[in-house]
């Protein structure tokens, strides 16, 4: 029988309701995250099934227990494999690495590494594992060039390859799901930092991006379950619902760091320090040869909700390591009022002005990370950081339209 989107879609599980006003403390208590909701559920959804999951340090109990411990130990769960993507399914791998093939030590589970694998040769994993189910649960950090929304992505469609189900279990998206923001990624540039065209700051939880990914972008759909929290609100952030944060990713430590990530990630893409190797990753930002002038023209702007310190520091790996370098540490007071997405183009263009050895990594990436040529073309012929921003509002406005149909809460 051949499933219709919508009628995947319509099978998506129910949700409670939102919670009306309330303090951060009351807030917290009743917040449920997806794998709350189906362990307290007696695990329905994955009855009578055999199955497995992606999963990496973020998959924790509000007791920071690990949920493959938890679900290994409940006979209630027939669980037979993990699946780990970048930076491995303990988080023992830097940037750009994994941790391969093995056997887990606590659970004697076998791991199977999903980095950089898609298509057939991902559904061959899969059926290799014996499962009937993929279950994912990994918190995401807000923004389109974040991997893990990837891995999401690749396993949804190995999934369907394979002919397997496939289980979202949904946490918060850490700087809130008020809206989407930036330029929105065209086709050509399609990379594991951005598979699809979706918006820079995405705004959305990852079983909202599943219901997106299966509805737009999947060719084949898979039958899909989303696990919904309970109690989350769009406009709160991280540190109002009194969970654990666990760094996703070694160079994302805090919550903090996941606010400035959607706009300041696109260093990468230059010759300057995102601030790798230091204690404040993508908060601190320099490079040998800038000065005070950086901040002081980045703090000309009145950007919202943000201030830029005159800062010097030394990474202690990837660029400038072991040297001193000079630019600009990120300090929000409004985050609310916060972009990260235009607070980034901002600084991109201020650099460029300020500071003459300012480069584009010679392969370009950072057309990679923004998903279009127009981003750079246009800073390279001086416009403003606003002129920039208004380049991108036309696609992101149908973006925008596009992911309302696909909001869960």
């Amino acid at each position: 029988m051949r499933l219709s989107r919508r009628a995947l879609l319509a099978a998506t599980t129910a949700a409670a309701s939102l919670p009306s006003a309330a303090s951060a403390s009351e807030r917290s208590t009743r917040l449920r995250t997806g794998f709350e909701r189906l362990a307290a559920d007696g695990y329905s959804v994955l009855e009578g099934q055999k199955v497995g999951i992606v999963t990496n340090p973020t998959g924790v109990t509000r007791t920071v227990r690990h949920i493959v411990d938890v679900m290994h130990a409940d006979e209630r769960v027939n669980l037979r494999a993990v699946f780990g993507p970048e930076h491995g399914f303990r988080g023992t791998a830097q940037a750009g690495g994994s941790e391969g093939r093995y056997d887990d030590p606590a659970t004697g589970l076998p791991v199977y590494d999903t980095y950089l694998k898609s298509g057939q040769p991902l559904a061959d994993i899969f059926t290799a594992s014996g499962v009937d189910t993929v279950v994912f649960d990994i918190q995401d950090a807000g923004a389109r060039f974040y991997t893990y929304i990837w891995t999401l992505f690749d396993c949804m469609e190995a999934a369907a390859l394979a002919g397997k189900r496939f289980a979202v279990l949904d946490r918060p998206n850490p700087v809130t799901g008020r809206a989407a923001q930036g330029p929105v990624l065209h086709m050509e540039f399609s990379t594991f930092v951005g598979r699809r065209p979706v918006s820079q700051a995405h705004g959305m939880t990852v079983a909202e991006l599943a219901r997106l990914f299966n509805g737009e972008f999947l060719t084949t759909p898979v039958p899909l379950e989303t696990v919904r929290m309970s109690g989350w609100k769009r406009s709160s952030f991280y540190d109002a619902w009194g969970l654990p944060w666990v760094p996703p990713s070694p160079n994302m430590p805090t919550p903090d760091t996941a606010l400035v990530y959607a706009g300041t990630c696109l260093f990468e893409g230059t010759n300057l320090s995102e601030g790798r190797g230091t204690t404040r990753p993508f908060e601190l930002l320099g490079a040998e040869g800038i000065d005070r002038r950086w901040a002081e023209a980045a703090e000309a702007l009145g950007l919202p909700g943000v201030h830029f310190r005159e800062a010097y520091f030394a990474p202690t790996f990837s660029k400038f390591q072991g040297r001193t370098v000079g630019g600009v540490q990120i300090h929000i007071h409004d985050r609310a009022a916060y972009d990260p997405v235009r607070t980034g183009i901002a600084l991109l263009v201020t650099a460029k002005k300020v500071w003459s050895g300012f480069a584009w990594r010679p392969d370009n990436w950072i057309d990679k990370l923004t998903g279009n040529t127009r981003v750079r073309t246009l800073i390279d012929a001086g416009a403003s950081a606003d002129e920039v921003v208004a380049d991108w509002q036309q696609e992101l406005s149908a973006f925008r339209r596009t992911r309302r149909e696909y909001l869960l809460y």
